[in-house]
């Protein structure tokens, strides 16, 4: 069984073959002509054993033509479509030629006798509308050039098709199981437990076939072309799947990789939320993990041709995680600091709670890490509610037995943290007194190839400073000052990072500032620096760390 190659080029042939299947008027002969070779011309020969991909403009039909050659009595075929986008409609029509267009190559041109010639019929034998990925098998017995017509109605659009006559070699898709189904074995409230029937594909060769699991939180794919197509859509590159294990170089900066226990995990990070690409090798069970509670997600798993980069789709499936408990309310106690880390991507309040045993408290918040709203509720009606930033306190009189609740919340989609006290000791704060600005200043005129001058402001009340550098890469400053924990001590820091301690204050605010020169330092090297504030209860307060590179020459 082969395809029906001629010495004759094969399009010359195949345009002799569409205008003497058509009988037109003498008058308009001519014009027939013209119009079956446009038409033929706006068509492609469809290549046998190899898959093709074909692009789709809107509305306009494709055309692809392929031949069976008469060579014994039955030739199987088959024709596999993957839609990569929208659904679409394709049709095999087939055109049971006569013996005049397959005479020898020498022969095309040669008149045959009215008499001879035969009425040649084209039909459609297939026809199917949708988005799923749909294979034809089909038979000949005779000679037949038949036709493939692809239509997208919805927008431009690309599908790969697969034709072949060799149905004796291996399979260019994987095979899937009897049962394509995958089964939900397990539900959590961050993890969803999944199985599925091996690929017989896999069993047969198993060091060139794997499975690679798509999570997502919008809906199913029906192959893994649409779901790439889909990614992409959505303003990304994305790798195949199959080039993810070979170069993590070729991640676009919103995906992610991690490898781990011979995993290869991709999350893509767009607007519908995460996407996720998890290639586990040749297991048939995984549990995901890492998901968020009471949030459905869609799982699909594709096993891949790790050779021909072909994949073939079981049917996908979904689950809802557990929902989380709803937490319970933190009982804050007078002078008890807590430190409290907030889901960004939940926007969920955090709740505290606080029965006063005096008619005057204090509340005490020190931002951390990120942006935070506070909401503080007197007996249930609203007393404060604003985003904090830096030190802030709120001061509040009532009476005994009071009930205050705290509610706080991450404005930002990254985690926030806070620390939070409640006090009734006004004279005995727990946090140093604080300048007018906790900005680092630096002088670009007194910086040299060894040595860098910053200053700080200080206070009225004396207190211990203790400055930090740490050496950067230029890659480093964005993701080192976003980071940053502001709560965080000198006891976070290594030992080689510490630079000086000093004491320092003026009576006069004008005058309470220092400077001091750091020396020692790399030509051309960026250093990172962090002034660290104590006060009488020991609890730091960390300036806005302040980026310096040293001069490159001198």
């Amino acid at each position: 069984l082969k395809m029906f190659w001629f010495y004759l080029p094969l399009h010359l042939l195949l345009v002799a073959c569409l205008c003497h299947s058509i009988e037109v008027p003498a008058t308009s002969s001519q014009h027939s002509f013209k119009t079956n070779l446009f038409n033929f011309y706006h068509s492609l020969i469809l290549a046998d054993g190899k898959e093709t991909t074909i692009h789709l403009l809107k509305d306009i039909p494709k055309r692809y033509y392929f031949v069976l050659e008469e060579g014994r009595a039955l030739t199987p075929f088959t024709i596999t479509v993957t839609p990569c986008d929208v659904p679409i409609e394709w049709s095999i029509l087939v055109h049971k030629a006569s013996a005049t267009c397959f005479l020898p190559a020498g022969d095309v041109t040669q008149e045959v006798p009215k008499s001879q010639k035969t009425p040649n019929i084209m039909s459609t034998i297939f026809n199917y509308k949708g988005n799923s990925v749909e294979t034809y098998m089909g038979m000949s017995s005779h000679s037949a050039l038949y036709m493939l017509e692809f239509l997208s109605t919805e927008r431009d659009t690309h599908i790969t098709v697969y034709l072949t006559t060799d149905t004796t070699s291996g399979h260019l898709y994987p095979e899937l199981p009897t049962d394509p189904r995958i089964d939900v074995i397990g539900i959590g409230h961050t993890t969803v437990t999944l199985t599925w029937k091996h690929s017989p594909s896999v069993l047969q060769h198993r060091e060139n076939i794997q499975y690679c699991l798509l999570v997502n939180e919008k809906h199913n794919y029906k192959s893994l072309c649409a779901a790439e197509t889909a990614i992409r859509s959505s303003g990304m590159k994305l790798p195949s799947t199959l080039a993810l294990s070979l170069s993590p170089y070729l991640l676009e900066p919103q995906q992610v990789m991690i490898l781990s226990n011979s995993e290869l995990s991709i999350i893509n990070k767009v607007s519908s939320g995460e996407v996720r690409q998890i290639c586990m090798g040749t297991k048939n069970t995984y549990t995901v993990p890492n998901l968020s509670p009471s949030t459905q997600y869609y799982f699909d798993i594709f096993v891949v041709n790790l050779l021909t980069n072909a994949s073939a789709a079981y049917t996908g499936t979904f689950a809802r995680t557990l929902e989380e408990p709803e937490p319970k309310v933190i009982e804050l106690k007078d002078g008890k600091v807590i430190q409290v880390v907030l889901d960004g991507k939940k926007q969920k309040f955090y709740s505290l709670q606080y029965q006063a045993r005096h008619k005057k408290i204090q509340f005490t918040f020190q931002l951390c890490r990120g942006q935070v709203r506070v909401h503080i509720a007197k007996n249930g009606k609203t007393v404060a509610s604003e985003n904090i930033s830096g030190l802030r306190y709120f001061s509040l009189k009532g009476k005994l037995l009071d009930t205050y609740v705290v509610q706080l919340r991450s404005t930002e989609e990254s985690n926030s943290s806070v620390k939070v006290q409640v006090s009734p000791h006004f004279h005995k704060p727990l946090f140093p007194l604080l300048p007018e600005s906790l900005k680092i200043k630096s002088f670009s005129k007194l910086r040299t190839c060894n040595s860098v001058t910053i200053a700080w402001l200080g206070t009225q009340e004396e207190s211990k400073y203790c400055v930090y550098k740490k050496r950067i890469e230029e890659d480093q400053v964005w993701i080192e000052l976003q980071s940053a924990d502001r709560c965080s001590g000198p006891e976070s820091r290594h030992k080689s990072e510490k630079v000086l301690c000093k004491y320092f204050y003026d009576v006069n605010l004008q005058r309470a500032v220092t400077t001091e020169t750091i020396n020692g330092l790399d030509a051309g090297t960026l250093y990172l620096f962090d002034v660290y504030l104590f006060g009488p209860s020991g609890i730091p307060v960390r300036y806005h760390s302040k980026v310096v590179k040293t001069r490159k020459k001198c």
